[in-house]
């Protein structure tokens, strides 16, 4: 009888499951739709159209201007390696394919300072990074005027490249963070547009100034020159006031802005995992990577042409390629104002023109480099430069949409180091390879017809996506405004641990659904659940183990979402892991010692606290010497407490307390919970044993299936006979 009673509740308790997984699904559905097709949630899309003036009113000129015009130099000091390249390798006696390698891979230097500068972009002011990043780059644009041999010109120009990696992921956070969404497109569009101007006079001023200059040598006094307003400007940007970061989503989304808290240091690795984890982001990135190995040889192999099909000198292929730039210059305007309508109306239609628009290049550059005299090359390099030109002023204002603004720096530096370490370093070497092989024609076409429909098609596949992601950035700033909210309603009540709206993958595999709960400071929680519910990973996400792709993690109010275990730990998050807790050839002392280690520059801070834990724990004082290893099991774990308590936590997180423990030994070590638990001591506990947990919990958070069944009172859940048989009935896991 009680075989068919069992059978009948467990049958009872599958139907329950099947009934409400089915019912999960479909919110989830319902949940999906909402975010993703209503168009009042986006950022930008509810937004009147705003002319580019009062845009530029709004966040002031200075910073538009500082920032334009080193951009501008940057494309002109770009020039002149490229169309100077047939005279430095004479000067030095190398090969072509060397100097288009140095053009190339001084780019590709970029990988080097793109990093860095996106770390520090998200976490200090922005002016001084761009001032201190431009007087570097006009020092080392100088040094390679100042070049003896190839050798110093590409160690000069690796310093340079290094330098100017601040141009985009400085530049690109600052026009974001600066201006106005609804003139996004036409913010970037101009800095691009002005920046071509420069682009394609600088192959005149440049080939001008080698001339003037006169005999093989003059290329020297173009970059002489150069570094002198970059220095100016580089002071400057000293003074680039800075803004309030994502204030114009806060402002589009929420209609105000959010009070400034600060906030946990954003670790590198939690930058990058919660960033690739946007679809947008990674099709982007594959993107960029396949159109580097076409572009950046690109210019080099165009001037080295030019010399040897044509016979221009250095002031003639100057000429040769300025109309590119021009009607480039005509195009953009209309493409950033064509960009921002689009943006507002149809996300995805806008990023997927961008696309479309890499896709020409294919047949373009192979018609460009048969076209029988200087005069229809350079008519339909100019086409194609268009085309590309007006698709690269878009990509920014794409990225910066879809990454948090708080990770905007590390997600532009994210696809810089993927383009230009790919596809820059990888295009700069095969194509100095084949051009000394096979010629500058044959190269650049094989490059271009192979990579450039790649990266085009990435970039279109990836446009199904940023609806999506802007939907998620609208909810993270709504959910964020909303605590901001409560906190100052109820001060005295913030939650000593709180996680809100957490999804987690591993791969392609997601195990937390939408989790949310909080933590009562002087708390203790049990956190229950079925075999592979979630409940180790979302330990690891409150540990900093693992980083979310979706959701927020506090401690006290704080935002520790993208904070290191260590910084966490410091913070005052301590977790005692299931089974072994020790170091198990280590003697007790030592165990002790080395757990805190943390504090060994203060010596009498280590002996207060190791004292403190041996009154706490007074049987540690009975093996000091012995062995981690051959102290009993309780023993072990009492030792294993003992550590964590060594760091005083505001949190103390408990992974299965009672795992492989006799009942006896178990009863021992809850005394000594309970006694944590009576001084205030905050707690989270994972436990096997649902009696075990209820003992020393005052509230429950069960689980399943990555998703939150039941938060309350601990002992009402102990009366839910459906959710504890079922943990009864669940082996224990995730």
């Amino acid at each position: 009888m009680s075989d068919i009673e069992d059978s009948t509740s467990a049958s009872s308790l599958t139907a329950a499951v099947l009934d409400e997984e089915a019912a999960r699904q479909a919110s989830q559905a319902e949940r999906s739709a909402d975010v993703i097709f209503a168009d009042d949630l986006l950022p930008g899309v509810g937004s009147e159209e705003m002319p580019l003036k009062e845009g530029l009113r709004k966040g002031g000129f200075f910073t538009f201007v500082v920032l334009l015009l080193l951009n501008s130099l940057d494309e002109l000091e770009q020039a002149a390696i490229n169309i100077l390249g047939p005279d430095i390798a004479e000067t030095f006696g190398v090969s072509d394919g060397t100097i288009t390698f140095i053009s190339t891979a001084s780019v590709a230097f970029f990988v080097l300072g793109a990093g860095p500068m996106g770390w520090l972009a998200d976490r200090i002011r922005r002016g001084p990074i761009v001032g201190v990043a431009s007087l570097a780059f006009g020092f080392f644009v100088f040094l390679s005027g100042a070049a003896v041999n190839a050798f110093m010109l590409f160690v000069a120009r690796f310093f340079a490249g290094i330098s100017k990696a601040n141009t985009i992921t400085v530049h690109s956070t600052l026009l974001a963070d600066t201006y106005p969404i609804a003139t996004r497109g036409r913010m970037y569009a101009t800095n691009a547009g002005v920046g071509r101007i420069f682009g394609a006079a600088s192959p005149i001023l440049v080939g001008g100034v080698a001339a003037i200059a006169g005999g093989v040598a003059g290329w020297r006094w173009a970059y002489f020159i150069l570094g002198i307003p970059v220095a100016i400007l580089g002071i400057l940007a000293f003074f680039i006031p800075e803004p309030e970061r994502g204030q114009w989503e806060k402002q589009d989304v929420l209609g105000t802005g959010l009070e400034r808290k600060e906030e946990a240091p954003i670790s590198v690795e939690a930058a990058f995992a919660r960033i690739w984890r946007i679809d947008t982001i990674r099709y982007m990135t594959l993107a960029m990577a396949a159109i580097g190995f076409a572009l950046f040889p690109a210019q080099s192999i165009q001037s080295f042409f030019l010399e040897e099909e044509f016979g221009l000198d250095a002031l003639e292929r100057g000429l040769a390629v300025a109309p590119a730039g021009v009607l480039l210059i005509l195009f953009l305007p209309w493409v950033g104002r064509k960009f921002d309508q689009t943006f507002r109306k149809n996300p995805d239609g806008a990023l997927r023109i961008l696309g479309l628009l890499l896709l020409p290049a294919t047949l373009l550059v192979p018609i460009q480099y048969f076209m029988p005299n200087v005069w229809l090359f350079a008519a339909v390099g100019a086409l194609n430069t268009t085309f590309l030109g007006a698709a690269f002023a878009m990509i920014q204002p794409s990225i910066q949409s879809v990454v948090p603004y708080r990770l905007r720096g590390m997600g532009t530096a994210i696809i810089t180091f993927f383009m230009f370490a790919i596809g820059g370093i990888g295009g700069g070497m095969l194509s100095a390879f084949l051009q000394d092989a096979i010629g500058e024609r044959q190269t650049i076409i094989i490059l271009t017809m192979l990579f450039m429909p790649v990266g085009g098609f990435f970039v279109i596949r990836g446009s199904g996506r940023l609806r999506r992601d802007l939907s998620l950035v609208v909810a993270e700033l709504q959910e964020e405004q909303e605590e901001e909210r409560r906190q100052a309603a109820d001060p005295d009540e913030i939650p000593a641990i709180q996680v809100n709206q957490i999804d987690f993958s591993y791969g392609q595999v997601q195990v937390l659904f939408d989790v949310s709960f909080e933590v009562k400071k002087g708390e203790s929680l049990a956190l229950l659940g079925t075999n592979g519910a979630g409940k180790s990973t979302i330990l690891k996400v409150i540990t900093g183990l693992g980083t979310p792709e979706r959701g927020v993690v506090r401690l006290n109010g704080q935002t520790i979402t993208f904070a290191t275990p260590e910084i966490r730990g410091g913070l005052g998050i301590e977790m005692l892991p299931g089974g072994q807790g020790t170091w198990q050839a280590m003697t007790v002392a030592d165990n002790l010692e080395m757990g805190a280690f943390r504090y060994r520059r203060d010596p009498a801070d280590v002996k207060r606290r190791i004292a403190r834990v041996k009154e706490l724990y007074p049987s540690l004082n009975d093996h000091p010497t012995k062995r981690a290893g051959d102290l009993s099991g309780g023993q072990q774990q009492m030792l294993a407490l003992a550590r964590v308590m060594l760091h005083e936590p505001d949190v103390l997180i408990i992974d299965e307390l009672s795992l492989g423990l006799a009942p006896t030994v178990v009863q021992d070590l809850l005394s000594h919970i309970d006694t944590l638990r009576a001084a205030g001591q905050t707690m989270i506990i994972v436990e096997q044993s649902l009696n075990v947990a209820l003992a020393i919990a005052d509230r429950a958070v069960f689980l399943e299936k990555g998703q939150v069944r039941f938060e309350g009172d601990a002992q009402e859940l102990a009366e839910r006979d459906d959710l504890a048989r079922a943990v009864f009935l669940g082996k224990e896991g995730g």
